[in-house]
C-alpha cells in the first residue's frame, strides 16, 4: 500500500448549531442525531486517510458525558488513530459551546472502525498511520486493546444471532 500518513491528515471538524427540530422534549440534541454526526465525520476522516470509499464496520459505545442544549454550537472532531490492513480506527470527540457564555463541554466520545473498499465492494489495503502528538500517541498505543475487545464483542454478537436462528 502507499506510504504512511499522519493522523492530522485525516482530521475533520463538523460544526453545527442545535436548532429546535434537532432536540428532544428536554431541549437537548437527540442522541440519534449526534450519532449520525459521529458516523458522518468518521467516514470523512477514513476516506481522507485511505482515499477510497469506506463502510462502517463497528461503532464502540458512544459515551454521552454532557447534554447539548438547543442554541449550542456543536463541534464534532475526528481523525484516524490506528490502521490494520484494510480497517481504520477513527476517534470522535464532541464538544458543545454555549455561544452566549463561551462555556465549552466535552459531551461525547466514540471510536468507530471503518473499512476501505474497492470498486467491487471488497476490502482494500490502507496506509499506516503515524501519530505525532501526545493524544495521538496515547490513542495509537491503546488501539490494539480496543481492537481485541471489538473482536470479542463481534464473536459474541455472531453467536447471539445464531441463538436467534440467524446465520452470518
Amino acid at each position: 500500500m502507499s506510504e504512511s500518513k499522519f493522523c492530522k491528515e485525516s482530521f475533520i471538524v463538523k460544526t453545527s448549531i442545535v436548532l429546535p427540530p434537532d432536540t428532544n422534549s428536554h431541549g437537548t440534541l437527540f442522541g440519534g442525531k449526534l450519532m449520525a454526526y459521529i458516523d458522518d465525520v468518521a467516514s470523512i476522516s477514513a476516506m481522507r486517510h485511505a482515499r477510497k470509499n469506506t463502510v462502517t464496520a463497528s461503532t464502540d459505545s458512544v459515551d454521552f458525558l454532557h447534554p447539548i442544549h438547543q442554541g449550542n454550537a456543536v463541534y464534532v472532531e475526528s481523525f484516524v488513530t490506528y490502521t490494520g490492513r484494510t480497517s481504520m480506527e477513527v476517534f470522535v470527540k464532541v464538544i458543545a459551546e454555549d455561544l452566549l457564555s463561551g462555556e465549552k463541554n466535552l459531551c461525547a466520545m466514540s471510536f468507530l472502525t471503518m473499512v476501505a473498499i474497492d470498486e467491487n465492494g471488497k476490502p482494500t489495503p490502507v496506509p499506516a498511520v503515524i501519530p505525532e502528538t501526545d493524544e495521538e500517541k496515547s490513542l495509537y498505543n491503546s488501539a490494539k486493546e480496543r481492537a481485541d475487545i471489538r473482536k470479542r464483542r463481534r464473536t459474541a454478537s455472531i453467536g447471539r444471532a445464531k441463538t436467534f436462528g440467524f446465520t452470518s
